[in-house]
């Protein structure tokens, strides 16, 4: 752990930001208390939890209510920056819901904590969003532009699913449109949608991080066995901290065996995965943090106890999918976390807690490998359970993880209080957003921290130079499976994606034929590798087994 730090609260300076309160919420479809929230109620649910939690003062009786009441009112009323993390609806990663909405999110979820805030901000799409969020407001405090912030979010698809079938007359109803501006900052999913993935049917999260999950197979050398061992063992000890979290969209503690075997419940998503090891999207659940200046929390009276501070930060965008020399890892979000080390003076071996974007094991493992931690790591690599089993809420996950993450800082320093020396507790959240292509990293702690100044735009500027793979759209000739997967589709049928490199080395796109070799040949126990012709069909690339 690190060395105790010499610095007090009044040692810092009244523009520090701090993390004053944090919250979440959810409920679930069959419950006796459900009352099918929509996101919006959902996230003023958790919103409502921050406020009472910045106010806590550990005291009980008539008196301490009252003061909570008071301060919450008092904190409500100076937050006057809410920013909501988009909902997968406003991303165009989900239908639109037969439910209705709120056109405004940020000001809908402001009116249920009672807050008038000057701005409002849907922020762009990307799981990555609640880290980047907190750190921008962070300096925004820093610098003096805002005072008080909310950041919130939510997701209702659980609910959703439920009532689609529904008649009309008995869906609930969400729709929402309340006055104000909205500072909208668009879907953002330029990384994850282009023509030529549109063009051989990769759409979706789980087709894209197979390829780079077979990729790291093959780097590996290891048979589809022993891959699939592996990736179940990783995620195993998730469910179990899933099971003891009573937010958990599954509480179900499960062996590397049930998660990686696939079985007609346990289905095959995309090779390599089945169900149980991707995100779990269809949740009811909300999450919540405030963010003031220290100056500003000390003027409302809130609790210094409650208070956890940003001591190291970082942002990064990887380069495009095809363009990245290695497909097995992604270096820019692994320098992106050793960066937030860096900022907040400490080591991976200080951290107290870990929480690893978990939407797909490679997001894991390349995570882990970039800090040097085993995959069995005795801390944890999860604070939740994890998106497959506590929950991916949307875009909105990582905001959960560091709710989590600050009561478990909060309880670690309590722990210690009466001991000769007490070791401020740190922990790590990361945040992945797109195709492994956006990072955000927050390190937490208790101890008083000055805001560091972020680093990123030099870490962005040295992976926009760095050497990139070259790319075609007119392939000819033999070429080589750099990596694939292959997609079961609603009809029985199946998609193959291969991702492919000629002669020259440049990569393209390409679906598979549909022939009995080429299925033969993506069903070898290491498709990697192999040589593969391509032509073009209807302007699309399309290799075969030759």
């Amino acid at each position: 752990m690190a060395p105790v730090t010499a610095l007090a609260l009044h040692d810092l300076d009244p523009r520090t930001p701090v993390l004053v309160g944090v919250g979440e919420h959810a409920e679930f479809v069959g419950d006796p208390g459900y009352r099918a929230l929509s996101p919006a109620d959902l996230a003023g649910e958790a919103a409502r939890a921050a406020v009472a939690d910045a106010t806590a003062d550990g005291t009980a009786g008539a008196t301490a209510g009252a003061f909570t009441a008071r301060a919450g009112r008092a904190l409500a009323g100076a937050i006057d920056v809410v920013a909501c993390v988009r909902l997968f609806e406003d991303s165009g990663l989900a239908q639109p819901t037969p439910l209705g909405r709120s056109t405004n999110l940020p000001r809908s979820v402001a009116a249920r904590v009672g807050a008038r805030p000057t701005r409002a901000i849907l922020e762009i799409g990307g799981g990555q969003s609640p880290q980047h969020l907190i750190t921008e407001f962070a300096a925004e405090i820093a610098a003096g532009r805002t005072d008080a912030v909310l950041i919130a979010g939510a997701e209702a698809l659980s609910s959703v699913r439920h009532w689609a079938d529904a008649p009309a007359d008995r869906r609930p109803r969400w729709q929402e449109m309340p006055a104000g501006d909205l500072e909208d900052r668009g879907p953002g999913l330029e990384d994850m949608t282009s023509r030529d993935k549109v063009a051989v049917g990769l759409v979706g999260a789980p087709a894209a991080y197979a390829l780079f999950e077979n990729a790291r197979r093959a780097r590996l050398g290891l048979s589809r066995a022993d891959y699939a061992r592996r990736m179940g063992e990783l995620f195993a000890p998730f469910t179990e901290i899933a099971a003891g979290n009573p937010l958990a969209a599954a509480s179900t503690k499960r062996t590397a065996a049930e998660l990686s075997q696939v079985t007609p419940r346990n289905r095959l998503i995309a090779d390599p995965y089945p169900r149980f090891l991707v995100a779990r999207d269809t949740v009811n659940q909300g999450a919540a943090s405030v963010l003031t200046s220290l100056g500003r929390a000390r003027e409302l009276g809130l609790p210094s106890r409650r208070y956890v501070f940003l001591a190291g930060h970082a942002d990064a965008v990887e380069q495009d999918l095809l363009r990245r020399p290695d497909l097995a890892s992604s270096p820019a979000s692994m320098a992106a976390l050793r960066l937030a080390l860096e900022v907040a003076g400490i080591t991976a071996d200080e951290l107290a807690t870990i929480d690893l974007y978990s939407c797909f094991p490679i997001a894991v493992t390349n995570a882990a490998d970039g800090l040097r931690l085993d995959y069995d790591d005795p801390r944890g690599l999860t604070v939740t359970g994890g998106l497959p089993y506590f929950g991916g809420a949307g875009n909105n996950y990582a905001l959960h993880a560091v709710v989590q993450t600050a009561h478990r800082l909060r309880a670690l320093r309590d722990a210690q209080d009466g001991t000769a020396t007490p070791l401020p507790p740190y922990g790590l959240v990361t945040a992945n957003g797109g195709i492994m292509s956006k990072y955000s990293v927050g390190v937490y702690t208790t101890a008083p921290t000055p805001w560091h100044p972020g680093r990123s735009a030099r870490l962005q500027a040295e992976i926009r130079g760095w050497a990139n793979a070259p790319t075609t759209t007119t392939p000819e000739g033999d070429c080589t499976i750099a990596t694939y997967t292959v997609v079961p589709q609603p009809d029985g049928g199946r998609l193959g994606i291969v991702l492919a490199e000629t002669y020259d080395g440049e990569r393209f796109l390409a679906r598979t034929s549909d022939d009995a070799a080429t299925w033969a040949l993506l069903a070898t126990e290491q498709p990697v590798g192999a040589q593969v012709g391509v032509r073009f069909e209807d302007g699309v690339p399309v290799v075969f087994a030759p």
